[in-house]
């Protein structure tokens, strides 16, 4: 699993601790244990095979089940084994870094791995403990904990509204170019009321970044968070719309696969991420 999550047994043999020889020969006899080849080697690196990534997936819940029972065994004192977390990457590295980064300064026994990414990852496929989400959760199977608020605004460039109007009202963003992560709703609280709304769209990104320089570049309407655009807002460059319709705060969650109780581990990062949004407002605006 270290040399999958390193890319490669070089890093992997660093991040153990062990010489490389050790890791090579370890990998080789696995490899030769279960016939099949793990990993591809080339001239430029190294890659997980289909077989080795089906390996990966399945060791991951392997040391995932043995780190639960660890805990079970030892409730108390500091938590130990590993803690894979996948991380929204337009969200993650400014406002929840931190907060794992504390956990693994007060859990020294600890192994943190933290995937940044915005796309929606498999956490029972791919062994995940729990995945960090930002925005409006949609049905799912999973288990999930809000720990924070998040507020966004409605938004475009003066050269978008120069050239195509400004809607003012939920149902006028029909005929206008939405920037999108992917076929969501957008929500809007018309007085006590939400107003759903299906905007359509030629560009969609997987990431908050990526949406806000496609509306900087006049391309169309967006939702994005308002820790990205603040300066942006200030600055001129974008231009909060339909502000008579503010859209409802969408929300932080902690998501994990079903069970009948969080792993201790979840539960203190959710403890802490809770702590951190209940302390500062930068983490919510």
């Amino acid at each position: 699993m270290e040399v999958a999550d390193s890319g490669g047994v070089s890093p992997a043999a660093r991040r153990l601790g062990v010489s490389k020889s050790i890791v090579s020969r370890r990998l080789i006899r696995l490899e030769a244990e279960l016939g099949v080849q793990l990993l591809a080697r080339s001239t430029r690196g190294a890659a997980l095979t289909e077989a080795g990534i089906t390996f990966r997936d399945h060791a991951a819940r392997a040391c995932a089940e043995i780190d639960a029972a660890r805990e079970t065994i030892l409730p108390a004192g500091d938590l130990r084994g590993r803690l894979r977390v996948a991380v929204p990457l337009s969200f993650g590295p400014t406002h929840l870094a931190p907060v794992l980064a504390e956990m693994a300064r007060r859990h020294p026994l600890l192994h943190v791995h933290t995937v940044y990414s915005d796309r929606f990852v498999d956490l029972i496929a791919e062994g995940f403990d729990c995945a960090i989400r930002v925005g409006y959760l949609q049905d799912s199977t999973l288990v999930a904990r809000r720990v924070g608020p998040i507020y966004g605004k409605l938004l475009a460039s003066p050269d978008y509204i120069e050239a195509h109007g400004c809607p003012e009202k939920p149902e006028e963003l029909a005929g206008h170019q939405a920037l999108m992560q992917g076929t969501e709703t957008w929500q809007f609280l018309d007085g006590d009321k939400v107003v759903t709304v299906h905007p359509r769209g030629r560009f969609k990104a997987d990431n908050a970044v990526a949406l806000c320089a496609a509306a900087l570049a006049g391309l169309g309407i967006a939702w994005i968070p308002d820790g990205i655009t603040r300066d942006h807002v200030a600055s001129g460059a974008l231009v909060p719309i339909m502000t008579s319709y503010p859209p409802p705060p969408a929300g932080v969650y902690v998501i994990r696969p079903p069970g009948q109780q969080p792993a201790r581990k979840v539960r203190v990062l959710t403890e802490m991420l809770i702590e951190c949004f209940e302390q500062s407002s930068v983490a919510t605006s």
